[in-house]
C-alpha cells in the first residue's frame, strides 16, 4: 500500500497547475515530471490545456496533479501542507523566500521563530502559501 499527495487546482488556480508543477521541480534537486495527460477536447471536466492528470517528483516523493473547471466549493487550505525539513540556514532561507514571493503568503515569519519557543522539530521553522495556494511548512532539521 502507498500513499501520494494530490493537488487538484480548481477556481482561480485552474489553469495553473502546469506553471506550478515547473516552478516545484526548479526549487527541489532529483525532481522531474513523471507524466502528464491533458483532457480531450470536448471531454468534461477540462479543455485540452488543462492537466487531466498528472505525475511529477520532488527530491525523490510523489506527488499527483490534476486540474478541473467545474465550479467546486473547495480549494486549497493552509490546514494540509507540504512539510519539507531543511538541511542549511541557507537552504531553509532560499526556499522560504521563493515559495512566499509573487502573491504568495507568509503564515509563520522564520525570523519571528528564532529563540521565541520550540515547536519540537527543528532549529528554525516557517509557514508560507505560495501563489498557487499550497501551503509549505518548512523547517531547518537539528542536526
Amino acid at each position: 500500500m502507498k500513499t501520494t499527495t494530490f493537488l487538484t487546482f480548481v477556481g482561480q488556480q485552474c489553469g495553473k497547475a502546469e506553471e506550478a508543477i515547473n516552478f516545484y521541480i526548479s526549487l527541489f534537486p532529483n525532481s522531474k515530471i513523471k507524466g502528464i495527460t491533458k483532457y480531450d477536447d470536448g471531454e468534461a471536466g477540462g479543455s485540452p490545456e488543462l492537466i487531466k492528470y498528472g505525475l511529477f517528483e520532488l527530491n525523490g516523493v510523489e506527488y499527483m496533479i490534476s486540474e478541473s473547471n467545474y465550479n467546486h466549493a473547495w480549494s486549497f487550505t493552509p490546514g494540509v501542507s507540504l512539510f519539507v525539513s531543511c538541511d542549511t540556514e541557507e537552504e531553509i532561507h532560499s526556499l522560504f523566500e521563493k515559495l512566499s514571493v509573487d502573491g504568495g503568503q507568509v503564515m509563520v515569519p522564520l525570523d519571528n521563530y528564532q529563540g521565541e519557543g520550540d515547536y519540537g522539530f527543528g532549529k528554525k521553522f516557517g509557514w508560507c502559501q505560495d501563489k498557487y495556494g499550497i501551503s509549505w511548512q518548512v523547517n531547518l532539521s537539528a542536526k
